[in-house]
């Protein structure tokens, strides 16, 4: 995912430095922090944001003049703490005294809650002498905009006011050119020393055997004086909030084997991080630190992962993007009436249209996307109350794809941008070099991308199901359209000497012949008739694109194949996931679990958490993946890729119209011997299915049946 904007050098560099672990992230709504691994922001990509604004661009801790010497740090696994150990180097001398290196332990323990940071300093000394210790913060607000950050350009900006401090707390503001003032506070529990609009010092006596403890918080308001009742209710409050997310829905466990089931619980943390409860609903933010807020296309695939285990994401998606819908014409919004957004955000150079991002609709294929995951939330939950709610939403985006997305008239949906500012590539390989001829030569617009046409082929689809449930006399035009769609596809995109699908259609009408892994998502739809999907998938399986961690996104050998690239070589989780999930919907339960598997030894490598991509070069023995230098961490749709894979290789389908969960032809990956889906529901029914291994068969066994539910097995 890319808006069309570069990361700055600093920002990647700060990114860059000791790979993906080197930036730890928090999160919660619309705040989330971004710090190195001592827990210090130093500029860069680094920094406390609230809604889109850098409030807290810098905040080192120093001691005694330098740095200390870390001895551990990390998140917690429920994604709600940042904890850094270290310990002191050698102290200068106060008062005759001095303090050697290694006695004393430092702990900085943070979260974010309530648009704030809280921070706890822990002092403890293990040395045999008491201890004067020299404390310092180093600490700025840039008021940046997000975009400023990842390097945008800016001719001019707001006025920045000269701090100012009580001696206790030091209060920042700045006043945009959009006319609004905001504001960030930093405040001790301790009276520094001294403390200037940048620094504040501290000297603590520390007897031998004894600790103390600083509490910080900076936040987008006015402070309050921290302290360790402020600290404790608001991470209770904190870890509360995010336990309740983490519990939503049905719940997966594996074998004995704590590392599968540490893959499943990161992946549960990461999505419920993410995850930003709104008016409308739950909404799974795309990813931090670029991309920390609604994003349709991410939303919805996201969501579409969860959907078997919590239909409440979905729900949350859907309502929230119909109330965003487009209703005119806008050319450097890429809106026309019935699109859905691509991209949302709040900061000044949004609201004064330096960027088109504060309402964005640049995004070929987030409208069909929409009603497609209208029809399959249905399918999924019964919830006919839901549909009627967005049924003129849902015609709407219909009328779109008929009338606007279709630009030229030849019945496909088509992307080109109307204005130099929105993204020139608009579906979900949204770089510039990631659309091109075999040659290698980029096509003119407009350009009709395959996956599409088959989340077209399956919009279609929900609309004439949901038409047949609602009654409504458009249900047999719209299956027919679907159809339609499929018969265009299979004509004009199919390459029989390639055994494969183009990649695009240009403006011309000529096919781009690369070899892309967007056949795969064709394959989630459904549109390809069986033979073809056979022959997708014995390419997709093959050498050309199997990295040995997954599936790349170009086929290797390819004009522009990088391994290193966005789009042209690289691995990203997701789109694997819907690749495998395509070929399960064709019968290739084998190989969705030899690629699981793949994907399960990749995440073993990233500490059991899914980089939104990582590079395509082909595995070696003894040796891991190797990482995208900035890639988003975590990212929402990386982190759900582990259970839509579960989905396809359990074979599970849920329909509630039916009041039936379907398993067909159940596999695992190996090594891996049973799972347990606990509480999964449908309507007011529920069910724990244990699935086991015997043999070379995995057998399911339905166990806590309450309510009316059949269970269905197939082989």
């Amino acid at each position: 995912m890319d808006d069309g904007y570069s990361v700055q050098t600093t920002a990647a560099e700060s990114a860059e430095v000791g790979g993906l672990d080197n930036l730890q992230a928090l999160k919660d709504a619309d705040t989330f922090l971004v710090a190195d691994s001592w827990g210090d922001l130093k500029g860069g990509a680094d920094g406390l944001f609230d809604h889109d604004t850098r409030i807290l661009s810098r905040f080192v801790m120093t001691m005694g003049l330098a740095r200390p010497s870390k001895l551990s740090s990390g998140v917690s696994r429920d994604n709600v703490f940042f904890t850094a150990h270290s310990t002191n180097r050698p102290l200068p001398p106060m008062g005759g005294r001095s303090a050697p290196a290694g006695v004393l332990h430092i702990e900085r323990r943070r979260f974010v809650w309530d648009r704030r940071m809280f921070e706890r300093v822990r002092m403890a000394n293990h040395g045999i002498e008491d201890v004067l210790l020299p404390l310092a913060f180093d600490f700025g607000a840039d008021f940046a905009d997000i975009f400023q950050v990842r390097g945008t350009p800016r001719e001019t900006r707001g006025t920045g006011h000269a701090p100012t401090n009580d001696g206790r707390r030091v209060t920042f503001r700045y006043t945009g050119l959009d006319a609004v003032v905001r504001a960030s506070c930093l405040a001790f529990s301790e009276p520094p020393a001294r403390l200037s609009t940048h620094r504040a010092e501290f000297m603590f006596s520390l007897p031998m055997g004894k600790s103390l403890d600083l509490y910080i918080e900076c936040g987008a308001d006015a402070c309050l004086t921290p302290d360790q009742p402020r600290w404790r209710e608001n991470s209770v409050a904190a870890r509360l909030a995010m336990r309740r997310r983490r519990r939503r829905g049905a719940s997966l466990r594996g074998p004995r084997s704590p590392r599968f089931n540490a893959w499943l619980d990161q992946s549960r943390a990461d999505i419920a991080l993410l995850t930003t409860d709104l008016p409308t609903g739950p909404y799974p933010y795309a990813g931090t630190p670029w991309f920390s807020t609604p994003f349709g296309r991410d939303g919805i695939i996201s969501a579409w992962q969860m959907l078997w285990l919590d239909p409440s994401l979905a729900k949350g998606v859907l309502t929230y993007l119909a109330a965003r819908q487009a209703t005119e014409i806008s050319a450097f919004q890429d809106a026309q009436p019935g699109k859905i957004m691509h991209e949302t955000r709040s900061g000044e150079m949004s609201a004064l249209h330096e960027v088109p991002f504060g309402l964005y609709y640049g995004g070929v294929d987030t409208t069909c996307l929409f009603v497609a995951l209208a029809g399959a939330y249905a399918r999924r939950t019964g919830d006919l109350d839901l549909i009627r709610q967005l049924w003129p939403n849902l015609v709407a985006a219909t009328g779109w794809m008929r009338d606007y997305g279709d630009s030229n008239g030849d019945g496909l949906i088509d992307y080109q941008r109307a204005a130099e500012t929105g993204l020139s590539n608009q579906g979900w390989k949204d770089s510039e070099d990631s659309i091109f001829h075999a040659d290698g030569r980029f096509p003119r617009g407009p350009v009709a991308l395959l996956e599409v046409q088959g989340y077209a082929f399956a919009a279609w689809n929900a609309m004439a199901e949901l038409g047949e449930h609602l009654t409504d006399g458009r249900a047999k035009a719209w299956h027919l359209h679907a159809e339609e769609v499929r018969q265009r596809v299979e004509e004009r995109f199919w390459m029989e000497d390639q055994q494969f699908y183009a990649i695009a259609l240009d403006g011309d009408g000529e096919p781009c012949e690369a070899i892309g892994s967007n056949a795969g998502h064709l394959l989630f739809t459904g549109l390809p008739t069986a033979d073809r999907a056979r022959a997708v998938s014995r390419r997709l399986l093959g050498a050309e694109f199997r990295s040995g961690w997954g599936i790349r996104t170009l086929a290797r050998g390819q004009p522009r194949f990088n391994p290193m690239s966005y789009h042209n070589g690289s691995v990203w989780p997701h789109d694997t996931s819907l690749g495998v999930a395509g070929m399960a919907h064709y019968g290739e339960r084998d190989a969705v679990a030899m690629i699981l598997g793949e994907i399960y030894a990749a995440a073993s490598h990233f500490n059991m958490r899914l980089p939104e991509l990582f590079c395509g070069f082909e595995r070696q023995p003894g040796e891991g993946p190797i990482a995208y230098p900035v890639a988003c961490l975590p990212q929402a749709w990386a982190a759900g890729s582990v259970f839509l894979m579960l989905q396809a290789a359990l074979g599970i389908t849920i329909d509630a119209f039916a009041r039936t969960i379907t398993v067909n032809a159940p596999t695992l990956p190996d090594g891996i011997e049973r799972l347990t889906v606990s509480r999964l529901q449908v309507g007011e029914a529920s069910v724990d299915l244990a699935f086991q291994r015997l043999g070379d068969q995995v057998v399911v066994m339905p166990r806590n049946r309450v309510g009316e539910l059949r269970i269905v097995q197939t082989r």
